[in-house]
């Protein structure tokens, strides 16, 4: 069983680059995108309504902007899409999906940059972080089998982009956007791809500019976390740099179909 996430950076311009010729190949049974940046009635026909898959969207009351959703080659048993607050809510960031014993948490967490690149968004991003922690929390603490996936818009690491040194007042790398995703891992949650690939130049978003893609300047800012009761059935974990059509390639893992 897999499980794919990907920032599409715009669902209508990545289906004109090849989408659908993707979904077929990659092998997926469940596919997260964020950044979808439509309503759903504005995405073409064979996307809204696929005949190989069940899909779900969530958009955000700005036009244009942020958006999730979900292919399934199933059904999912039920689907959430709010936090409970009504500012976080309008922007359309997420999709809790159960499909038997297994829960798909597809997350467009924001960035932290405001209008003017000022780093003025941080704590609506961190808001973000903490009620969707605390939303999963006794899920988790009771063993549920749960995957958080999505673009989190942070480098967890140093290891996890190439320049940290630059960066360390950029948001996406602020020290206390990382110590938020710290306290996510010391609560148990499992960086799915740093479990089995401890190595660095491994990223998974690179700027448009300066050519930053092909000489792999990036970030790794997409992840699939896993909750202690799913890690046993983690068999793989994945970036697909080779990718193409987005700023940001896919992110996926390979399951144990008894995780459902």
């Amino acid at each position: 069983m897999r499980v794919v996430s990907w920032n599409v950076n715009g669902l209508r311009s990545v289906h004109k680059k090849g989408f659908e010729r993707w979904l077929t190949g990659a092998r997926a049974n469940v596919v997260g995108v964020q950044e979808v940046r439509a309503r759903p009635e504005q995405l073409p026909e064979e996307l809204r309504s696929h005949k190989r898959w069940r899909t779900h969207f969530v958009a955000a009351e700005r036009p244009g902007y942020s958006g999730v959703g979900l292919f399934a080659r199933d059904e999912p048993d039920d689907v959430e899409t709010t936090l409970g607050l009504k500012e976080v809510d309008a922007e359309g960031r997420l999709q809790v999906a159960r499909f038997g014993r297994l829960t798909i948490v597809n997350g467009y967490f924001p960035n932290g940059n405001g209008k003017n690149r000022d780093n003025s968004r941080i704590p609506f991003k961190l808001d973000f972080y903490q009620r969707l922690f605390e939303r999963l929390e006794k899920a988790r603490r009771d063993g549920e089998r749960i995957l958080v996936l999505g673009d989190f818009n942070t480098a967890h690491q140093d290891i996890d982009l190439a320049r940290p040194k630059d960066n360390r007042e950029t948001s996406g790398f602020r020290p206390e956007e990382r110590e938020e995703f710290d306290r996510w891992i010391r609560a148990g949650w499992v960086d799915t791809f740093r479990h089995f690939h401890k190595g660095g130049g491994h990223y998974s978003w690179w700027t448009q500019r300066l050519d930053a893609r092909a000489r792999n300047i990036g970030w790794r800012l997409d992840y699939v976390l896993a909750s202690h009761g799913a890690m046993p059935f983690v068999k793989r974990a994945a970036i697909h740099p080779e990718v193409f059509g987005s700023d940001h390639c896919p992110v996926s893992v390979d399951l144990d179909p008894k995780i459902r």
